[in-house]
């Protein structure tokens, strides 16, 4: 999702992938101040993948989820499946929206009609309250219990697909250098003054 292949030099993007869940205050810090921020600079050049799943579980015996924070945020976590299935390619805005809002629940409507208008409310709504939108949680379980190594905490972030200690502890802070370095094609000038100022240890 959101974005294309270098129609220069056709170099794939960097792809970065977040395992979070909704309510997760580290979660919400990394999408808000990282990860969103980066992606409006450098979308030319990553993919952003959102996987809503985090730490709660898949309970089939009773066909329902159990969430770290709760019932609230398993609710959140299909609302924002059902927007990522939905809204495609005006989807990250949207949940940036309601993942910086005081209330991510209440926010959810409005942030909708503001950044991806051409999807319904109660689309949403019956995407949540069906089976369709139960399916979209159990494959987000599906790839969160498939990482390896196994996720430990939330947020969990794969680059290209793989999982460092180091890449994970420096996007905390760095994602915007990180997906620099990473981009194997010719750096768009953004990256440029942010390459110049980096430590060669770095790479």
């Amino acid at each position: 999702m959101y974005s294309y292949l270098n129609s220069v030099n056709l170099v794939p993007p960097v792809e970065i992938t977040l395992y979070y869940e909704s309510l997760c205050p580290g979660c919400r810090a990394f999408l808000t101040e990282q990860l969103f921020p980066t992606w409006i600079l450098l979308k030319d050049i990553m993919n952003v993948n959102l996987v809503p799943f985090g730490n709660a579980k898949e309970l089939p015996e009773d066909n329902i989820f159990s969430c770290q924070h709760g019932e609230p945020e398993c609710y959140i976590n299909i609302v924002e499946a059902c927007v990522l299935y939905a809204a495609n390619n005006a989807a990250f805005p949207v949940i940036y929206c309601m993942e910086s809002s005081a209330d991510i629940l209440k926010s959810a409507k409005p942030c909708l009609q503001l950044y991806a208008p051409f999807v319904k409310w109660q689309t949403i709504e019956s995407c949540t309250r069906g089976e369709f939108g139960h399916r979209l949680m159990h494959q987000n379980a599906v790839k969160t219990q498939a990482l390896k190594p196994a996720h430990l905490h939330v947020p969990w972030i794969t680059f290209n697909g793989e999982y460092t200690n180091e890449w994970e502890d420096k996007a905390m802070s760095t994602l915007f250098n990180i997906v620099c370095i990473l981009y194997k094609g010719i750096k768009p000038p953004v990256c440029t003054g942010a390459l110049k100022k980096l430590d060669r240890s770095f790479c």
